[in-house]
């Protein structure tokens, strides 16, 4: 008797895909389901007169209970996002444009070296356009401007390059950040939007294309609560919204600061994308926006710096997982040494290893169903949500941040926070527990660590990014 092996794989390959499904199906029939009220009843039987919500559910600093087990029961009232992808990531590469000629060479050179979208830093009006993406692929590298200056002529320059409609830009404009951030305008309140209008009324940017941006790393940095974050960044963008800045057919960017809270960081970027998709359906836009992520500057240490590595690569992660499109990673020395070849190259090796060696880039929604990150999603989303029609209610982001509203309760939170690092109960290794005493930094430091603050007149009061370290840091610095 002869048989085809062609067919007998066939048959032998389709068996063994299918058997263990068969398998584990009968093997789950041979088990009750198990309710949470039972798992409830077990565990507290298991803590023998302990007290559950005492000794097992934590509250987290946004007011939400976090419980020792989740169940499929908790997603009944919860809505599942199901629009994570994760897969399709890109490794930024933030530069910083002193001299165009300089820049250009870099970047050509880290996009050889595993970078695959850049990011501009541009500091003045001196920095030329065509010098600076000179012989780098727009068809196939996105490229985001931060321009520290709002300039017309310039503007118009960079979209002069729109010619192809393949070139993905980002402009990353954000007038209410600049003034949150510094505490003034650029120009004045009138000048800035009647620049801003012009840009985006002259212009018909592509679908891939963005010209506003929300710069809620701020907020992260200077110590808001993830509910705050999250809540702030939707206001901020409605006031774009409300003045006609998004057009129909053009997306958003959001720049966000990932904490070390490794579950609740992924929730988060979940959350934003649900909370703008309900937002510009309002306003009958597109439903996705442009996540730009990376590491927070606030928990990071001036000693035992090479921990910092550890807290950049979890945070990368999170955003990985939380669905951010680019992702920037900052380098373990990044607040006390100038910029140098070793920190940025180990900084974009953590990503590369992420994407090319963890296989971070394989599947698509590996965080959709998880009965914790989507209650945490649900959660985060309903109380910023709340928050958002409260800012809303008394008059917008714009106005808040005049009456110094959102100043105050930043302010507040990282108070909050800073008292718990102080009383060690938010730990950084390293820093405020288990000290390495030997560690000395005076003579290593080229950087100033420390928080600036500079006496002039502003029409606000801006919003500062502070470390958690910096207070202890600077009396080891003392005392070595």
């Amino acid at each position: 008797m002869s048989i085809d092996k062609s067919e007998y794989f066939h048959s032998f390959t389709s068996y063994n895909s299918w058997l263990p499904l068969y398998m584990a199906s009968r093997l789950f029939d041979e088990f009750d389901e198990v309710s949470a009220k039972a798992w409830k009843q077990k565990i507290q039987y298991d803590l023998k007169g302990a007290d559950y919500n005492q000794t097992l559910v934590w509250d987290s600093p946004e007011g939400i209970k976090v419980k020792p087990f989740y169940h499929s029961e908790d997603l009944k009232d919860s809505q599942q996002t199901k629009i994570t992808t994760s897969n399709s990531w890109k490794i930024g590469q933030k530069i910083f444009a002193t001299s165009a000629q300089t820049a250009n060479l870099k970047a050509l050179d880290v996009l050889q070296r595993g970078a695959e979208s850049l990011v501009f830093e541009i500091p003045t009006e001196e920095i030329k356009v065509t010098e600076l993406l000179k012989n780098i692929d727009l068809n196939i590298v996105p490229i985001h401007f931060n321009l520290r200056f709002l300039s017309w002529e310039y503007i118009d320059e960079i979209l002069g390059f729109q010619k192809k409609a393949t070139v993905q830009f980002h402009l990353n404009l954000d007038i209410i950040g600049h003034l949150a951030r510094s505490g003034n305008w650029f120009y004045d309140l009138r000048k800035d939007h009647e620049i801003l209008e012009r840009l985006v009324s002259g212009f018909s940017l592509a679908e891939q294309n963005t010209a506003i941006s929300v710069d809620a790393a701020l907020y992260q940095n200077a110590g808001a609560n993830m509910v705050q974050q999250l809540a702030y960044a939707l206001a901020h963008a409605n006031e774009y919204l409300n003045r006609g800045f998004v057009k129909s057919g053009q997306g958003i960017v959001f720049k966000m600061a990932m904490g070390s809270n490794y579950f609740f960081e992924i929730a988060k970027l979940r959350a934003l994308r649900m909370l703008w998709k309900t937002l510009a359906s309002e306003y009958t836009l597109l439903d996705n926006c442009h996540i730009v992520a990376g590491p927070s500057r606030r928990n990071k240490s001036l000693y035992d710096y090479n921990v910092n590595m550890l807290r950049t690569t979890s945070e990368c992660m999170s955003a990985i997982l939380g669905g951010a499109n680019t992702i920037v990673n900052s380098s373990y020395d990044e607040i006390y040494h100038k910029e140098n070849e070793f920190g940025t190259r180990i900084a974009r090796n953590q990503l590369l290893i992420l994407k090319n060696e963890s296989y971070f880039d394989k599947v698509g929604n590996p965080a959709d169903g998880s009965y914790y990150i989507e209650t945490l999603t649900s959660e985060l989303a309903e109380k910023a949500l709340a928050l958002f029609k409260d800012i809303e209610a008394s008059g917008g982001f714009l106005k808040q941040l005049k009456n110094h509203t959102i100043q105050k309760k930043i302010r507040e939170s990282a108070q909050r926070e800073q008292l718990l690092f102080d009383n060690e109960k938010e730990i950084l290794v390293g820093t405020n527990k288990y000290q390495n005493q030997g560690d000395r930094m005076k003579e290593d430091m080229e950087l100033y660590p420390f928080i600036k603050t500079k006496k002039r007149k502003t029409l606000i009061e801006p919003i500062l990014e502070k470390r958690l370290a910096e207070k202890l840091e600077q009396k080891r610095l003392r005392d070595e």
